[in-house]
């Protein structure tokens, strides 16, 4: 509220205290200053008093130590009260999109009909994508039968960089391709973001999906105004799906080789129905440029909006210095009994 009308102080209500030492000492001086010339004057008339006393002395007690400690307890009430005489207009950005990635980690995505993976080829998109973001807030999250928050929506790129190069299919204990509780998952990441917001998702996978209720979960997701959004990876004659990373191919309860082929149809199909954009990765950026331009310029995009905010500096720290060195010659040899006779 102060600080608003440029009022110097955070907390002013702590000046209250200013008044302690002055209220603690009032009375006791008028009492003593009274008791005292009644005493004398059993002794002596009053315009003898003058004459008989050192001028000056008459109910006085030494002043010299209490100047100084209220001294210091000004100090120190000033510095709770939290000083401040100059701020900085720090510029505040709130980007209106936000965007989950959902990432593919099944098997299939150790496919090489891409190179040099399709889960490397992902990699890179993820990557391509976060250098093009223009104010999109980002999450991440990898699935494969288990859906699992990678990172929260975040304007710190730089971390999403650092867990890039280690994701890949060989985290995931559970093998399998289960999207709806990718779609769940990031669902609940983009409900916690202000209202008012762009939301959109973002499925960077090689549609290799067999699960009944997929249409029917991104139709619910289109109606709650969250946009579906499909990045294919792969080619459609597919590739051998490696058994492991150290080699081997997977083969199915008969012994045949399992293929793994782009199912573009079905994307575009699940796209289609989150009212969203389709793209194939290809060695350009022009996929993940087009995506980026769906999400800013599509229906429901809302404007980026700035502000400023007043940030005031701090300076109660300089009160305090000075306390503490009003305060140290007191530790000195002799000094504690000086204190005392105060």
């Amino acid at each position: 509220m102060f600080s608003d009308i440029g009022f110097p102080f955070a907390e002013p209500l702590w000046l209250v205290l200013l008044a302690v030492p002055w209220l603690l000492r009032f009375l006791p001086v008028v009492r003593h200053r009274t008791q005292e010339k009644e005493r004398l004057r059993q002794y002596a008339d009053p315009h003898l008093l003058s004459y008989l006393l050192v001028q000056g002395t008459l109910g006085k007690p030494p002043q010299h130590g209490l100047v100084w400690w209220k001294l210091v307890w000004v100090l120190l009430v000033l510095a709770l009260a939290g000083p401040r005489w100059d701020y900085t207009d720090v510029e505040i950005y709130q980007p209106g999109y936000d965007l989950v990635v959902l990432l593919d980690l099944s098997r299939s995505m150790e496919v090489i009909d891409v190179k040099p993976s399709r889960i490397a080829r992902a990699r890179q998109e993820i990557e391509d994508l976060i250098r093009l973001k223009g104010g999109l807030r980002i999450g991440l999250v990898g699935f494969a039968s288990v859906a699992h928050v990678v990172s929260p929506i975040t304007d710190d790129v730089q971390t999403l960089r650092n867990l890039l190069p280690s994701l890949s299919p060989e985290l995931v204990r559970l093998q399998g391709s289960r999207l709806s509780s990718a779609l769940d998952r990031a669902s609940r990441l983009l409900a916690a973001q202000p209202p008012g917001s762009s939301r959109h998702l973002l499925l960077i996978s090689d549609g290799d999906f067999d699960e009944p209720g997929l249409e029917e979960a991104i139709q619910r997701i289109h109606d709650s105004g969250i946009r579906f959004h499909a990045l294919g990876i792969g080619t459609e004659p597919g590739g051998e799906v490696p058994f492991s990373p150290q080699g081997g191919t997977l083969r199915d309860a008969v012994g045949n080789v399992v293929v793994s082929r782009l199912d573009e149809p079905q994307l575009r199909h699940l796209v289609q129905i989150g009212g969203g954009e389709y793209q194939r990765a290809v060695f350009q950026d022009n996929d993940t440029t087009g995506l980026v331009g769906a999400m800013l310029n599509g229906t429901g995009a809302k404007a980026v909006e700035s502000g400023h905010q007043r940030v005031w500096h701090e300076r109660y720290y300089l009160l305090v210095a000075l306390a503490i060195l009003l305060v140290l010659p007191w530790f000195r040899r002799g000094s504690v009994a000086a204190l005392q006779r105060f």
